[in-house]
This record gives C-alpha cells, structure tokens and sequence, in this order.
C-alpha cells in the first residue's frame, strides 16, 4: 500500500489531533504510565494549545487510502517537534518517509525523542546529546535530546 506525502491544512487539524492522542495512550503507553501518558496528552490539550505551531511549522501528513496514518513536523531552525504513527502502522516506513522529508535542506536537525521513538532516531543516524525529564503537569516524563548532522 502507498504512502501519499502531503502539506497539512487547518481542516486537518481534527484528525491529527485524534491521532496524537491515540498513539500517545496506546503507543507510548508501553513506555510511559496512564498517569504520564495523561498528563502528555492534557499538557496540549490534544494539540489545541499547539494548533497554531502546525501552520508555522512545516508539517506533514502521511496518508493511506485517505486515511491519515502519521504525521509530523519542523521548525525553520531544524528542531523535529512532532512524529506520530497511528498504532496499526508501525514499522511500515510511515515514519521514515515523514522524516526523509522533513529532514531535507538542513544542516543538522535535533528533537526531543520518547522513550518509544528513540530506537527509532538511532536507526537514522541521530545521536543522543542528553536524557532529560520534563515537567508536564506536575508529571515528570522522560525524554532524549537527540541530535543528527548531515554531510554537506
């Protein structure tokens, strides 16, 4: 089945918002507590409080079928904010396409990687910098600084 790239529209917003909160309460659940994966999801509000951030940043929608299955974006300084894939799609490239497209034009790119998806950024070259934990609510969560350069 083929994964269809495309540009995210503000009419977008209440599918992405859906699957961020899917993911984080079924996916990062094997990582993360109830309480913590909670907490993640109350701290944007299902993204409301992000909303937005999606139209600044450059975010993507990867689609199947018409059927959102991941999405993803950038900032202008190279700092991947976001990567979502709805929990029947994992390891199906989803991701990896998101990134590849991503990740073009710049220099280096960093982001603050789960526990869930940080094996996932060492398959792509990226290398932790620091663990960290993060205030989310009066929740702590733990997170990696990750960092990748790309030849010039």
């Amino acid at each position: 089945m083929k994964t269809t790239i495309l540009p995210y529209r503000a009419e977008d917003f209440s599918a992405v918002s859906e699957l961020f909160c899917e993911t984080i309460s079924t996916v990062n659940a094997g990582d993360y507590s109830p309480l913590q994966c909670k907490a993640w999801i109350e701290r944007s509000q299902g993204l409301l409080t992000r909303k937005d951030t999606l139209l600044r940043q450059r975010t993507l929608l990867a689609k199947r079928n018409a059927l959102l299955v991941g999405f993803g974006s950038i900032d202008g300084n190279g700092y991947l904010d976001l990567l979502y894939v709805r929990k029947d799609f994992l390891r199906g490239g989803i991701a990896s396409a998101l990134c590849d497209e991503l990740e073009k034009g710049f220099l280096s790119v960093e982001t603050h990687a789960s526990m869930t998806a940080k094996p996932f950024f060492e398959t792509r070259g990226y290398a932790t910098v620091c663990a960290q934990e993060i205030d989310c609510n009066g929740v702590a969560l733990k997170n990696f600084v990750m960092r990748k350069r790309f030849p010039q």
